[in-house]
Formats: C-alpha cells, sequence, structure tokens
C-alpha cells in the first residue's frame, strides 16, 4: 500500500461518529482515540511539537527551511457524520474498476451502481476504497488526515523541498458544527491555511452555505382515541402540518448548486410530544434570513391554529459563507489552483453545499478555503474514494507548499 492509503485504512477503523446530544468536546470518545494515535505518528515522523489538548485538538508544526515563505496551515476533522454509523469500519479495496456495480454487503442488498451514482465510471482502471455495505467509509474527513500525514511525511524525507512553516491541526466535532472555534489561532500560527475535507479530485472550494438548525417542540394531549373528540391534540400530526407549511421543492434531494434548502433531520413523536430537528441552508445571506423567517412564521401558524404555546422553537446559526472573508486575498485560492494545474489536474471551483471548519475559521480571521479529498458519496453505506484521488490530493498540498516557498 502507498502511505496514503495504509493511513486511510488505519484511520477509518477507530470509530470516531460525533455526538449530537452532548455539549462535550469532543462529543465521542473515539475522537480522542484517534487524536492520541495521530500525535504519536506525528512524533515518530519528526514533529516534535506534536500535541493533543483535553478537547481532542491536535497541533503540530513542521519548521520551514525558506526565510520569508508563510506558515501554512492544513486541516482536517476527526469524526465522522451521524446519519451512518462507523462503528466496525471495513474497508475493502476494488482494483482495476471495471465500470459496473460492486455489492457492497454479504447479502447483496447494498450496492454501488454507476446508474445511481454516475460519478463511479470516471474512474475505471482504477483501485477504489469502498464499504462492507454496513457502516460509512469515514472518508470524511479521515482522507484527509491520511493525505495531510502523508504530505508531511514525504515534506520530512526530502528536506531539499523549499517550504515555509507547515503548520496542521485535526479538530474534533466538524459534523455537528462545531467549527474548530476552540483552536488558539495565535498559537497555532499559520498565516492562512486549507482544509483537506470531502469532494472530487480536482475540486476547490471558498464558498459555503450560511447553515442554522432549529429544533421544534410540539406539546399535545394525550386522551383515549374512543373519548378523544375536540379533546385529543396529536403533536404528531401538528408536526406533518408544520412540515408541510415549507416548499417540498427546497428539500436536499430537489436542490443543487446554489439552491438552498430546509432539512428535516429527525422526527420523533407520539400524541404528547413529538420534536423535530430542521438544518437551514444557504449561500446568499439574503435568502438564509428569509428561510430562518419561514420557520418562525410556520411555528407561529401552529400556535395560532392550534393554541399559544403549542409549538416552541429553539433556533440558532452555525456558520456563515467565507466567500466576503476570502475575496480580498485570492491568491490562497489563485495559488491552490497553479499547484493543481502543476500536477496535472484542472481545477474545478464549486460552491460547497455544507460547510467546512474553514467557514468559522475564516470569520475569525484564518482564512480558510477547502481543498478536495477524493472522496464520494459522503455520510452513507455508499461511500467510496479511489486511491489515485487521494494520491493527487497530496501532490497539491506538497506543490502549495513549495510555490509559497518559491514566491
Amino acid at each position: 500500500m502507498s502511505s496514503v492509503l495504509d493511513r486511510f485504512v488505519k484511520y477509518v477503523q477507530i470509530p470516531t461518529q460525533a455526538d449530537s446530544g452532548t455539549a462535550e468536546v469532543p462529543s465521542t470518545p473515539g475522537q480522542m482515540t484517534l487524536a492520541r494515535e495521530l500525535v504519536e505518528e506525528l512524533k515518530a515522523i519528526g514533529l516534535k511539537d506534536a500535541a493533543v489538548d483535553e478537547r481532542a485538538y491536535v497541533t503540530a508544526s513542521l519548521p520551514g527551511n525558506t526565510p520569508g515563505a508563510p506558515a501554512i496551515g492544513f486541516l482536517a476533522h476527526l469524526d465522522t457524520a451521524l446519519e451512518v454509523t462507523d462503528d466496525t469500519v471495513r474497508p475493502r479495496l476494488v482494483e482495476n474498476y471495471g465500470g459496473g456495480e460492486i455489492v457492497l454487503s454479504a447479502d447483496g442488498s447494498v450496492v454501488l451502481s454507476p446508474s445511481t451514482f454516475p460519478d463511479l465510471l470516471l474512474y475505471k482502471g482504477q483501485t477504489l476504497v469502498v464499504t462492507d455495505g454496513t457502516t460509512l467509509l469515514g472518508a470524511d474527513d479521515k482522507a484527509g488526515i491520511a493525505e495531510i500525514m502523508a504530505a508531511l511525511e514525504h515534506l520530512v524525507a526530502h528536506p531539499e523541498i523549499p517550504r515555509g512553516d507547515v503548520k496542521v491541526a485535526f479538530t474534533p466535532d466538524e459534523e455537528i458544527g462545531h467549527g474548530a472555534k476552540l483552536l488558539d489561532l495565535e498559537k497555532f500560527g499559520a498565516d492562512f491555511a486549507y482544509t483537506i475535507d470531502g469532494g472530487a479530485v480536482g475540486e476547490m472550494s471558498y464558498e459555503t452555505f450560511n447553515a442554522a438548525k432549529a429544533r421544534i417542540t410540539i406539546h399535545g394531549r394525550s386522551v383515549h382515541p374512543g373519548k378523544s373528540k375536540n379533546k385529543m391534540v396529536n403533536s404528531i400530526l401538528l408536526g406533518m402540518e408544520l412540515a408541510a407549511m415549507l416548499p417540498p421543492d427546497e428539500t436536499p434531494a430537489r436542490t443543487e448548486g446554489y439552491e438552498g434548502f430546509y432539512h428535516l433531520m429527525n422526527f420523533n413523536g407520539n400524541v404528547e410530544t413529538t420534536v423535530m430537528e430542521y438544518i437551514i441552508r444557504d449561500h446568499s445571506a439574503e435568502r438564509f434570513a428569509e428561510r430562518k423567517n419561514a420557520v418562525e412564521a410556520a411555528v407561529s401558524a401552529i400556535n395560532d391554529r392550534h393554541g399559544a404555546g403549542r409549538a416552541e422553537l429553539e433556533m440558532s446559526d452555525q456558520y456563515y459563507n467565507m466567500l466576503d472573508k476570502i475575496k480580498p486575498q485570492m491568491h490562497i485560492v489563485e495559488t491552490a489552483m497553479e499547484a493543481m494545474r502543476q500536477v496535472g489536474l484542472e481545477p474545478k471551483i464549486i460552491p460547497v453545499r455544507g460547510g467546512t471548519d474553514g467557514s468559522q475559521l475564516s470569520c475569525r480571521g484564518l482564512l480558510t478555503p477547502n481543498i478536495f479529498t477524493g472522496a464520494h458519496n459522503a455520510h452513507g453505506k455508499h461511500e467510496f474514494i479511489p486511491v489515485p484521488s487521494m494520491e493527487k490530493a497530496v501532490e497539491v498540498i506538497l506543490k502549495i507548499v513549495e510555490l509559497y516557498a518559491t514566491k
């Protein structure tokens, strides 16, 4: 195996799924397990200051060899998504992919097919890493971690490559909107940074969604169904009524590109109480505000129709579009695009239909656009990553470091 593949296969077998039900950081103990492993590996590579704090923030520095070159940060996150478990991930290699269906699960019920996922056909003849159909893969974002680690290993082994200081950070709970908010930017010491987090080979992003989350609690009244006329209030039906007030075509399954959405993540309840959890997304700040207003209006409508206090709303912003922060310093994007061209890729600038830690970091002053990992179909059992895409990500990281040291 190549260094990046070997590391990736190792990391995905350490469960690090985030947990939105706690305020603790990290939200799950597996993230600390991986963090401690990474510190040991960083020290073994030669980054003597590698450390992890009590919140599972891993930081390390590789001193530069070129006076005047900027200090560049590279970041990836430790945790995996909530939608599908990452417990007992069993990655497997599909060598020389032939272009047909890949049966993932032992019972044949989970299939990775180009009829559903046509991007598969872009990688005919390549080696893919896939799941066994029971878990997600965890390439979001353990591929990013593996790619940064492999790049560091190469830089240490090749001191002739010109470089400024290279700063790295592996951070917890990105999937639940933590946003690396506890990273001490002054201590980190980077002039600017890149997240290595998702996207097909060649993709780069410096626009993200504006994001909010909403929790709606609906209070019903349970009465024996045989004697409930004009008495029972079924909170489940009120939840369905509320959901129907939001535009049905503005959901993740029906939008793309710059189109925002309302996403009903969870709907749990009984006659007495129902809890609905939404995420709200839009690239436009104006439309983002309109979407939040629409959710507030839907909750108010339930209360107007069925009685004051029937529905309660808790809503908070999670992160914001980094575009306006990045624009004045476009050299960060342009240099990464040039790095891609020099390693044989045609860069593709796309808006992130989500967010990265770079969203909040950019708002705090550390400008941090995102570079691809090469992964596809994140957050699900059909997640896969081509090995050559991972290797190209390593090359891009190395080339960015070199270009800034030779400007």
